[in-house]
Formats: structure tokens, C-alpha cells, sequence
């Protein structure tokens, strides 16, 4: 089973990206399932969801402590709150940011990071840093896990299919076309 654990602010998307990742992974013909952490959330709060996917049904419906991939849809996040905390070593860290991988706070068990510049993306397309559909464009070219063209169809049976298709759309694609993966040299215990 493969787990993602996603963080973000209230407002940002956070809940629907899972909703839109996990129906990417089933168009690939696997068993997913979204997971909103739902609270005392309001717009700027610290917000999480996860999604779960394997190839065989999925009857596990709990919160994931033990993540294979973060995604931070905010690049503020990790100032307020260990997004790290429970990572599974040789973990992958999505995230937005413009800063350089060597500013980066990574936690140890990081093998991978994909970075992405996407609230400067999210301001040029919506006007507001809205990054969700960039992150998930930034999963694809970091993890491999679902393809780009799963994730577009996904949005497309979407409720975006109505308002601002294009804009999404558009957003997935640079954030998979703009996102730096880096693979992380791993120290030997001591």
C-alpha cells in the first residue's frame, strides 16, 4: 500500500486535492481512497488529508501516522507544524516552495524532493495561491505514482469541469512540468 499524507492551510485545497489524487489513481486501475481530516478548520488553520493506494482493496479508513510521500501545499507550513513527523525512511517530500533544495528543511529520512514553485504559479493563473492542482502535478513528476494524463482526466469528471477546467488543467501541467526532483544522498547511521 502506498500512503500520502497532505498538509496545507484551510482554504488551499488540501481536502480536494485528495478527493482528485486518489480518483487519478483509480483511472490507472487501481483501489484508492481520499481520507479528509475534518476539526476545528478554518480558512489559513493548518488542514491535513491523506489518501491510500494499493492493488488490492482497501478497507483501512484511518488517518496515515506512517506517510510514503508528504505533499505541503504551502510553503509556510513547515515554520508551524512537523509535517515530518512519522515519514517512513527513504520517504518523498512534495513541495511548494522557490527556494533552493540546500534551504529546504528536510527531515533525515527524505530520499526524494520535489519542488515546485507553485503559489508564483497559482498568482500568474488564478490571481490567489490556490496551489493544490499545481501539487498534484508536482506528485506525478516526483513520485511517478499516477501519471499526469490520469490526473487530468480525473479533473476533468471533477467539479472543475464547470469553472476554471482550463485554468486547472493548465496549473497540473506546470506543476509537472516546473517541479525539481532531487534525490536526497542518505547518511549511514553511525
Amino acid at each position: 500500500m502506498y500512503e500520502v499524507r497532505i498538509h496545507g492551510r484551510g482554504g488551499q485545497g488540501a481536502v480536494s486535492a485528495a478527493t482528485m489524487l486518489a480518483a487519478a489513481m483509480l483511472e490507472q486501475g487501481k483501489y484508492a481512497v481520499a481520507i479528509p481530516a475534518f476539526g476545528f478548520e478554518r480558512r489559513g488553520a493548518p488542514v491535513v488529508s491523506f489518501v491510500r493506494c494499493s492493488d488490492r482493496e482497501i478497507r483501512q479508513m484511518t488517518n496515515i501516522y506512517a506517510p510514503d510521500c508528504l505533499i505541503c501545499v504551502d510553503p509556510t507550513l513547515t515554520r508551524s507544524v512537523d509535517i515530518f513527523a512519522g515519514l517512513k525512511p527513504g520517504g518523498t517530500l512534495v513541495q511548494a516552495t522557490n527556494r533552493p533544495l540546500e534551504e529546504v528543511k528536510l527531515a533525515p529520512n527524505v530520499a526524494t524532493a520535489g519542488l515546485c514553485d507553485a503559489v508564483s504559479i497559482a498568482l500568474e493563473i488564478f490571481k490567489r495561491p490556490i496551489t493544490n492542482t499545481i501539487m498534484l502535478g508536482a506528485f506525478a513528476r516526483s513520485t511517478g505514482v499516477v501519471s499526469l494524463e490520469a490526473l487530468q482526466r480525473s479533473l476533468e469528471d471533477s467539479d472543475f469541469r464547470d469553472a476554471g477546467l482550463k485554468q486547472n488543467l493548465m496549473a497540473l501541467e506546470r506543476g509537472y512540468n516546473e517541479t525539481r526532483v532531487h534525490t536526497i544522498e542518505q547518511r549511514a547511521a553511525a
